[in-house]
């Protein structure tokens, strides 16, 4: 008969966050959002104390920062984080934090352009 420890696997999950669009603009440091997820992911109830469990690396040639846990972890989690982010360099207005695909999120800006013909057009 096997042992239960055999059924509980290694989960493994790996989700990218993509800055380069406000990064290129210069508005977004990705040196200081590692810093905040480092900081302010939670493992076992204890924020900034990430161990072997959750990793985090940035890749500077392409402006996206990943995140690698053994452990259960959300997606959603890493919005969350996200936005808080952007909520405390008050940039929250302009930024905003959309899923590519399923193990990506990627920041864009607001389309405020496309918003402004609209309202002119009806007046």
């Amino acid at each position: 008969m096997p042992k239960a420890a055999s059924t509980k696997a290694a989960v493994k999950h790996k989700f990218v966050i993509d800055y380069s669009k406000p990064a290129s603009d210069g508005v977004f440091d990705g040196a200081d959002f590692e810093k905040y997820l480092h900081d302010r992911i939670k493992v076992e109830g204890k924020a900034g104390q990430l161990g072997e469990s959750v990793k985090i690396a940035r890749d500077n040639t392409n402006n996206k920062i990943t995140v690698s846990s053994n452990i259960p972890f959300s997606k959603r989690y890493l919005k969350y984080l996200t936005k808080k982010f952007l909520k405390k360099n008050s940039l929250r207005d302009w930024i905003r934090v959309v899923a590519s695909s399923k193990d990506n999120y990627q920041l864009r800006f607001y389309n405020i352009a496309g918003a402004g013909e609209e309202e002119e057009e009806e007046e």
